[in-house]
């Protein structure tokens, strides 16, 4: 476990990055509950800066490969249900460290504290769900890592590691976003199942994603105003040079507009409106 009040300075950038160096998963998750709510005490009052790691440190297990190499999921039964369910925990587990790499990785710009207070809530909320799935697993008979996982997830945060608007529009407004488009499935193929725990715990992370999606949104704006770019123009420039493949329905457009994400982000240019 990560001690945050053995640290000196106490600075939130310098305890962000000693959760980015902490390798096991659950501790990691605690240590980022426990930053959290030192944060919003004010026991930790100073962002600071620091120096985070190019990657983040992970355990000995899942076995990592690349996409490409990843074996197809089953779909169905309990072996399915854990496949599936190891899968999202892998995302979020990324999602935590991606969220305190945000964080320590853009500490020296000057950015207001409501920036630091969101994505302290965000990270916090990353490390809760990983728990709770892992917590799933367990019942199921297994741990994260007994099945392999892919190692692509990472790469978002080295191709925007020096621009923090294409960090925002390429993590929250893009993947974050893309998880709304899929999740909604996944709930409905657990519930045919019969299995109502898991389906639960995919919707509280649905729910909870669309404010994460909205807070990116938010402050990509805001970084946009103040650097006099137009948001959706910037974010489809970004989104282009870094993603050779065009977005492709379908949208979960309910929870996209609940998350204050235009249609005009994330249609193709001809779209009708």
């Amino acid at each position: 476990m990560v001690k945050i009040d053995a640290m000196s300075p106490n600075s939130l950038s310098e305890a962000a990055c000693a959760i980015l160096q902490t390798a096991d998963p659950a501790a990691k998750a605690a240590a980022g509950t426990e930053l959290a709510a030192a944060w919003r005490r004010g026991d930790i009052a100073t962002v600071g800066t620091a120096h985070p790691p190019i990657r983040p440190a992970r355990p000995s297990r899942p076995e990592l490969r690349r996409p490409g190499d990843m074996p197809r999921r089953g779909t169905s039964g309990t072996r399915g249900r854990i496949a599936l369910l190891h899968a999202v925990a892998h995302i979020e587990l990324n999602a935590i460290d991606l969220a305190w790499d945000l964080i320590a990785r853009f500490a020296h710009d000057d950015l207001p504290r409501a920036f630091y207070d969101e994505w302290v809530s965000v990270a916090a909320d990353e490390g809760r769900h990983f728990t709770l799935l892992a917590a799933r697993l367990a019942e199921l008979g297994t741990t994260y890592g007994d099945l392999p996982a892919h190692d692509g997830l990472w790469q978002a945060a080295v191709d925007t590691a020096d621009d923090l608007t294409a960090r925002l529009a390429v993590v929250p407004m893009l993947l974050e976003a893309r998880g709304l488009d899929v999740t909604p499935a996944m709930v409905g193929k657990l519930l045919r199942g019969g299995d109502q725990k898991s389906s639960e715990i995919l919707q509280l992370i649905l729910d909870e994603e669309i404010s994460h999606v909205a807070i990116g949104c938010r402050w990509f704006e805001w970084s946009c105003q103040r650097l006099d770019l137009e948001p959706v123009d910037h974010w489809r420039a970004l989104i282009a040079k870094s993603f050779a493949s065009v977005l492709k329905p379908p949208f979960n457009e309910m929870a996209r507009n609940r998350a204050g994400m235009a249609a005009k982000y994330y249609q193709p240019l001809d779209a009708p409106g």
